[in-house]
């Protein structure tokens, strides 16, 4: 059984893998091609990553990759778990610059289907937080892309203050949403 439901952005989908449990502990299919395509999902991974935050309040994001090297991911958490955001970027949208969030567990095994055309961010609210994610293109340092966590034209309501939030070099140095070029139409 697989539940897929959409978020306030009606592209951004929230999947819900059935699951069966008996006196062994859980089995979980986390991808089917079949099933996601009976839910009008088709799209083919090419690519597998995994991240590990160690402190609670790290954020990671918000990124995203230009075409021709464009990515849909599809994030679940194997361990703790996260504030998942995606923002719009796709300027003909009618959710054009707006954001959706959904809190991701490893308990619950909720995942976060965001589309192409869309920037990609967490922020861990537990420590040791282990997110793995399918991407439908691979990474290219070329391509790769980022927006300001805390722009506050996006006013994402992150669970963590600005002063708390962990944050790699670059992703305290990415620009601002309103600085953005037309990457998707």
């Amino acid at each position: 059984m697989l539940a897929v439901t959409s978020t306030t952005i009606e592209a951004v989908k929230i999947i819900t893998p059935g699951s069966f449990a008996d006196s062994r502990g859980v089995l979980c299919e986390t991808y089917n091609r079949d099933r996601f395509i009976q839910h009008g999902i088709a799209l083919e991974f090419v690519q597998d990553t995994q991240s590990v935050s160690i402190r609670t309040g790290t954020i990671r994001g918000l990124h995203f990759q230009s075409s021709p090297a464009a990515q849909g991911k599809l994030a679940r958490v194997l361990r703790g778990s996260i504030f998942g955001v995606a923002v719009d970027l796709r300027r003909s949208s009618p959710t054009y610059g707006k954001w959706t969030a959904e809190k991701l567990s490893a308990t619950d095994g909720k995942q976060m289907l965001v589309p192409v055309g869309f920037a990609h961010g967490f922020c861990t609210l537990e420590p040791d937080t282990h997110v793995f994610y399918k991407a439908t293109a691979s990474y290219s340092q070329a391509h790769d892309l980022g927006i300001a966590w805390n722009d506050p034209d996006l006013a994402i309501d992150w669970p963590v203050p600005p002063g708390k939030a962990i944050l790699s070099d670059r992703d305290a140095r990415l620009p601002a949403f309103n600085s953005l070029p037309a990457y998707f139409e």
